[in-house]
């Protein structure tokens, strides 16, 4: 292929391309054209639908205004209509009250003229009465007069024997009439006394609790006996003196017999036994601090008693240390009574008796559980009983109604409240049951004490206990103070002052213990 045939081709190609290019753009150009044409119409047709839609949403819009404006109209008509209807209604009832007023102010004109006029009629009445009233007592003055010439006594002469006439008529009669009122009342009071008092009794149910003067302690086995006499009896000898009673131990099978006037000590010596029995330890040393243990629990006990005799009765707000000697009561006797047993019948007597009798049945309660309060004081013993338990009462801020009580019971003290007599009255009315009490055990349980407290006052003596019914007296003295030879003159000196002083039946041995103890520890 030479040259010329090549350019020719390549002149084909470029007018061909040319060509290409021409009808390319052509097509374009046709194709461009016909899409405005359709993007034209569509724009057109959303211009068309959108004119349409904001057509109806206007339509749609006033409408809604048109609602809501006859809505609110509507309304505002209600409204004005409502207050225009109380505009109305209001000027109405103003009508109404002026139309009252004025009736009103009428009647009040209309009754001032009648309060005038009766006022002045009332004054012309008056002015007549005052002169008819002095009138009258000028006819009076004439009279008197009269009567004073005929009977020759003045007006204030003659009423003073009109009134000693009626004066004396009075006293005549109402002298009877007390005096039949009088017997009445004797006579219904005597039954009403006996009645109240009878109810009372039957209503209070109780125990005749006599008091011993021994306590027995029960072993299992006679073999116990050896070990609480211990060696040559120095166990039975350092007990009975830490205890201050009298321990039996005879032929009674499984038994020990523990004797003494005061149940404190029997009942220290009756639980420290059998604390030690049971620990199978006993020796003197032993002994003394199981005593001295049982002691403390005693006292615990006696509170613990008090509370709940106080509790029982239902009697609030008693001071602690009343509540413990409410609780020694239980370890007391009177003539042989359970002082404790004897103090809460008569509280129960007299709640009851009060009640019967209208007065304050808690004030006779606690009067009545106190009124041998004094009993279990022994700080005191010269003043009688009713006095120091008064004292006792006023001391711990008792009311004065329980305080007067328990001071008169026994006419110690004038009785000022309606309370004394009855506590009186109970406090006789539970000692005099059959079978409540022993004065022979009263007058015995005194002479022990008297001879305790006699060998008490020498000097040098620590303890000092009655035993064997008072036929013996045990004197315990201080080692360091008191010799032997000592010991030897106070024991004579002692009979000597018991047979000058005291009486008694047959003969009393006064024994002197004197025991020489020395104790050092190893540290």
């Amino acid at each position: 292929m030479d040259g010329i045939d090549i350019m020719y081709f390549a002149i084909i190609g470029i007018v061909a391309l040319g060509a290409g290019i021409l009808i390319g753009r052509s097509m374009i150009a046709k194709g461009n054209a016909q899409k405005e044409k359709e993007l034209e119409e569509k724009a057109a047709r959303m211009i068309k639908e959108a004119e349409i839609t904001a057509e109806n949403i206007k339509k749609d819009k006033i409408l809604e205004a048109k609602e809501k404006f006859l809505k609110l109209k509507s309304e505002f008509e209600e409204e004005a209509s409502r207050k225009k209807n109380q505009i109305i209604t209001n000027e109405n009832k103003l009508k109404q009250k002026e139309s009252h007023l004025s009736k009103e102010f009428e009647n009040v004109k209309r009754q001032e003229a009648d309060v005038k006029e009766l006022r002045d009629n009332l004054t012309a009445q008056l002015e007549v009465v005052n002169k008819k009233k002095a009138e009258l007592d000028k006819f009076n003055q004439q009279k008197v007069s009269i009567l004073e010439k005929i009977s020759n006594l003045t007006a204030d002469e003659a009423r003073e024997q009109l009134i000693e006439s009626l004066k004396s008529e009075a006293e005549t009669k109402a002298s009877s009439y007390i005096k039949d009122i009088l017997e009445e009342a004797k006579l219904s009071a005597t039954k009403d006394a006996k009645k109240i008092v009878l109810e009372t009794i039957q209503r209070t149910a109780t125990e005749h609790a006599i008091e011993n003067c021994v306590s027995i302690f029960n072993i299992e086995s006679d073999d116990i006996k050896g070990k609480v006499i211990g060696r040559e009896g120095r166990n039975i000898r350092a007990l009975e003196a830490a205890t201050g009673v009298e321990i039996i131990v005879d032929d009674t099978p499984e038994a020990i017999i523990i004797s003494g006037f005061d149940p404190v000590r029997r009942e220290i010596a009756r639980l420290s036994l059998h604390r030690l029995v049971q620990d199978g330890r006993i020796h003197p040393a032993r002994i003394e601090e199981i005593v001295s243990k049982t002691k403390k629990n005693i006292e615990e006990e006696i509170v613990e008693i008090g509370e709940r005799t106080v509790i029982d009765l239902g009697i609030h707000g008693l001071h602690p240390e009343l509540i413990k000697m409410v609780g020694r009561m239980r370890f007391r006797s009177s003539y042989g009574q359970n002082l404790l047993q004897h103090s809460r019948e008569v509280a129960n007597l007299c709640a009851t008796m009060a009640s019967e009798l209208g007065l304050n049945p808690k004030q006779a309660k606690r009067a009545g559980l106190l009124h041998d309060i004094g009993k279990v004081w022994p700080e005191e013993p010269e003043k009688p009983h009713a006095i120091l338990g008064m004292e006792l009462a006023q001391k711990y801020k008792e009311h004065p109604v329980v305080c007067n009580a328990i001071g008169a019971h026994h006419d110690e003290i004038e009785m000022t409240h309606l309370i004394s007599p009855i506590i009186q009255a109970c406090d006789a009315i539970s000692g005099a049951r059959p079978g409540a009490r022993r004065e022979v055990m009263e007058s015995y349980i005194k002479r022990l004490k008297e001879l305790e407290e006699l060998g008490l006052s020498f000097d040098g003596v620590n303890k000092c206990y009655a035993i064997q019914a008072g036929r013996e007296l045990r004197v315990m003295v201080d080692a360091e103070n008191v010799s032997d030879d000592r010991a030897g003159q106070l024991s004579f000196d002692i009979s000597q002052k018991i047979e000058k002083d005291m009486q008694y039946p047959g003969q009393i041995k006064v024994t002197v213990i004197r025991e020489m103890r020395s104790v050092s520890y190893a540290k």
